[in-house]
């Protein structure tokens, strides 16, 4: 077996893949860990899918686990994944404040939703969006939503309106208001209070209702009456899956329209390590019955 001769060339060869490598790593090291989290066993048929009551008592999700979730791995799930785990989920407290907004539709075997199919019965509002992906729509105009827990009232974040000038669902240009330290559109206004989940009526969830948008101040008519009683009639509950963090779920006319999930870092930061330990969370609505399995971590 011969001797192998180091010159300058090999040796640039093993650096650059020893820093190869060494990044690889890095990025190994610095991927989130996913969270261990049960799912009780269903079919495609509705009858194979266990109660949410059951799934909550056989299936507890520990605190621990709760705060590895993020909007990435909830990405990932289907749809009864995603209930089973909204059902484990206690509504926590009414949000304050800006949130990052991320749609999570539905994905099942017909892929994208198309706007009009869901709209259904709006038959004015089913040809102006007629043709349009919701995901698109979403992504397009939604950025997240804010929160004002003191006077119950939400915006939401919108950066783009381009799409829905084309369709002719907007008059005008809209008026921004100042928040964060810039300029922005907060349209849509909802009301906030604590109310009955249409998917889980043991506890109460965070309900955000476009119902009445137009008594809301600052109230514009084009585009907000999109959302409200002579649009589409959006009406979104939400539950916190750890703090800064929420799942949400959004119904048109109370049909099943979208998942979608609100996550403020600042929040996550601050309270991540307290909610690992205690597993306890605020509770501003009426958490049910049914007690909730809240695994704290081990203490040392």
């Amino acid at each position: 077996m011969g001797l192998h001769t180091f010159t300058p060339r090999t040796g640039r060869i093993a650096l650059t893949t020893l820093s190869a490598l060494a990044i690889l790593m890095l990025a190994a090291c610095s991927k989130p860990e996913p969270p261990n989290i049960g799912f009780a066993p269903y079919g495609k048929d509705y009858a194979t899918k266990m109660s949410l009551a059951q799934v909550e008592y056989k299936y507890p999700i520990p605190a621990a686990e709760l705060a590895k979730i993020t909007p990435d791995y909830l990405a990932k799930l289907d749809q009864e994944q995603l209930d089973q785990i909204y059902a484990r989920l206690p509504a926590g407290p009414i949000p304050d404040g800006a949130f990052d907004g991320r749609i999570l539709l539905p994905r099942g075997e017909s892929g994208k939703f198309r706007l009009s199919e869901i709209v259904g019965g709006f038959t004015g509002m089913g040809l102006h969006l007629k043709g349009l992906l919701i995901e698109d729509v979403g992504e397009a105009l939604w950025r997240g939503k804010v929160f004002f827990r003191d006077e119950r009232v939400l915006r939401n974040r919108i950066e783009d309106l381009s799409v829905l000038k084309k369709i002719g669902l907007v008059e005008g240009e809209p008026k921004k208001m100042s928040y964060g330290g810039k300029e922005t559109w907060l349209l849509f206004p909802a009301k906030l209070y604590c109310g009955q989940s249409l998917l889980d009526a043991r506890r109460e969830s965070i309900i955000i209702d476009y119902s009445f948008t137009d008594e809301i101040a600052g109230y514009q008519e084009s585009p907000d009456f999109l959302a409200g009683r002579r649009g589409l009639k959006v009406r979104d509950e939400i539950r916190m899956i750890h703090p800064g963090l929420y799942l949400g779920r959004a119904y048109l006319d109370r049909g099943f329209a979208l998942n979608f999930t609100l996550y403020d870092k600042t929040t996550d930061d601050k309270a991540r390590d307290d909610f690992v330990k205690t597993g306890k969370v605020q509770e501003d609505c009426w958490p049910g019955t049914q007690a909730r399995t809240t695994v704290a971590a081990a203490k040392p």
